[in-house]
C-alpha cells in the first residue's frame, strides 16, 4: 500500500457553533470545562485520547468528506502541557482508494508512540478491513509508513491495549465478516489478542458467546479484567470476565443501555470504573441487529466492577432536549446525523481530572474536563 499525506482543505463549518471551533477549553460550568475542535474537512469522527509521559495530551480521530470515502485521513490534535488550546489538527495518514478509520494509540513501555487504524477499500465496507500500524520516536511529531498489524479480512481495532503485570500486551479488537451495522451483524464477534514480544507476534483469543458483540474495552479490576462490548442488537452494554485477559466468560448484559454505538470505559486511580456510552436503545427490543439514537451522552462510575453504577450523568443532552421541537425536527429532515454524540473517549490525567472526547455532530470533535466528583453531584436519574 503506497502512502501519500495529502494537506486536507481547512474547513470551515457552517453550524452556529463554527466560531467555537478552536481549540480552546473554556470553563462551562463549576468544574466542567469544554473545547470544539479545528477542524481539516466536513465529517469528523471516532476519537481517542492519550496522555504521554511528557504530559501532553493528545485527540486522534479520522477526519474527510465522508465515512467510507477514499479521502478519509487520519489526524491529531495535541494539548500541549500547561496549554489550554488544542493544536490545529495535523494528517498522519491517508492513502487514496481507502477509507481510514478508529485510530488507536499506545505508548509502549519503550517510550515509541504507537498509532493502530483499520483500513478499508472506499465505499465497500467493512467486511474487507485491516488493521495497520505506523510509529512515532518523537512523541506523534512525525510518523513511520504504515505497515500491516493484521490482515485477516474484516478486522477493526476502536479500544485501547493493556498491559498485563507480567508485560503481555492485551489488544481488543472484532471482526465484521459483513459490511454493515445491522445486516448480518450477527456474525461480527470480539476478539483479544495477546502479545508476550511487544507486538511482534500475536495469539488470539477469542470471547465466548460474543457474536453481535463489539469493540470491547479492557479495564484492569483486581487480579483480573473485565470487558465491556458495545451490542449490534441496540439493547444493552455487555460485560464478560477474564483472570489472565485471554480466557473469557460469555458476556451479559449490563443495566447500562446501548443503541449499537462504540463505549470506552477506564479504571480510575481510585480503583473504580467510568464509563462514557450513548444512554439509548431501541424501543421495543427486538433482539435483531438495530441501532438506535445516538443521543444522549453519559458518563457513569461504578464501584463494584461494572455489575450496578451508582452515578451517572449527561455529558451532551443535544438539541432535542434544548431546542424548539418544530425547528429541530425540521432540521433533522435535512441531515439525520445532526443530533449526533458518540464514539466517546475517556482518559484521566495524571494530575487525577478526567478528560472525554466524542463526535459532535460528525462536523468536529468535542472535549470535555471535569473532575470524577462531578458526576457525583447531580443524580441524572
Amino acid at each position: 500500500m503506497r502512502r501519500i499525506l495529502l494537506p486536507l482543505l481547512l474547513y470551515l463549518p457552517f453550524s452556529s457553533q463554527a466560531q467555537q471551533f478552536d481549540g480552546v477549553m473554556r470553563p462551562a460550568s463549576a468544574g466542567y470545562s469544554e473545547a470544539w475542535l479545528p477542524t481539516v474537512a466536513k465529517s469528523s469522527h471516532a476519537a481517542n485520547l492519550i496522555e504521554l509521559r511528557n504530559g501532553d495530551i493528545l485527540c486522534f480521530w479520522f477526519s474527510g468528506s465522508a465515512e467510507g470515502s477514499s479521502d478519509v485521513a487520519i489526524v491529531v490534535s495535541r494539548l500541549n502541557r500547561g496549554s489550554e488550546t488544542w493544536t490545529a489538527p495535523l494528517v498522519i495518514d491517508h492513502e487514496p482508494g481507502y477509507s481510514y478509520q478508529n485510530p488507536v494509540p499506545f505508548e509502549t513501555p519503550s517510550g515509541e508512540l504507537w498509532l493502530l487504524h483499520t483500513a478499508q477499500p472506499q465505499t465497500v465496507g467493512q467486511a474487507d478491513a485491516k488493521v495497520l500500524l505506523v510509529k512515532s520516536k518523537d512523541h506523534g511529531h512525525t510518523w513511520s509508513k504504515p505497515a500491516v498489524l493484521f490482515a485477516k479480512s474484516g478486522a477493526f481495532d476502536r479500544n485501547p491495549i493493556l498491559i498485563r503485570p507480567d508485560g503481555a500486551w492485551l489488544l481488543p479488537m472484532y471482526y465484521t465478516p459483513t459490511s454493515a451495522i445491522t445486516t448480518g451483524a450477527e456474525s461480527h464477534y470480539s476478539v483479544v489478542e495477546l502479545s508476550r514480544n511487544e507486538g511482534k507476534t500475536w495469539t488470539e483469543c477469542r470471547v465466548p458467546e460474543s457474536n453481535g458483540l463489539v469493540q470491547p474495552s479492557l479495564v484492569k479490576q483486581g487480579n483480573g479484567y473485565v470487558a465491556f462490548f458495545r451490542s449490534r442488537f441496540a439493547d444493552h452494554i455487555y460485560r464478560a470476565t477474564s483472570p489472565d485477559g485471554c480466557t473469557w466468560t460469555a458476556p451479559k448484559p449490563t443495566p447500562l443501555a446501548n443503541n449499537n454505538a462504540s463505549i470506552q470505559a477506564l479504571t480510575l486511580q481510585d480503583g473504580h470504573i467510568a464509563i462514557v456510552f450513548d444512554d439509548a436503545h431501541v424501543e421495543p427490543i427486538t433482539g435483531k441487529p438495530a441501532t438506535g439514537p445516538r443521543v444522549p451522552l453519559d458518563v457513569a462510575i461504578s464501584s463494584d466492577g461494572g455489575l450496578t453504577w451508582s452515578n451517572e450523568r449527561v455529558i451532551e443532552a443535544g438539541r432535542r432536549a434544548t431546542e424548539d421541537p418544530v425547528a429541530y425536527a425540521a432540521h433533522v429532515k435535512q441531515s439525520s446525523e445532526y443530533d449526533e454524540y458518540s464514539y466517546p473517549s475517556i482518559l484521566q490525567a495524571k494530575d487525577g481530572m478526567l478528560y472525554a472526547a466524542f463526535t459532535w455532530r460528525r462536523e468536529t470533535i468535542k472535549v470535555v474536563r471535569f473532575a470524577p466528583e462531578w458526576v457525583e453531584e447531580l443524580q441524572r436519574k
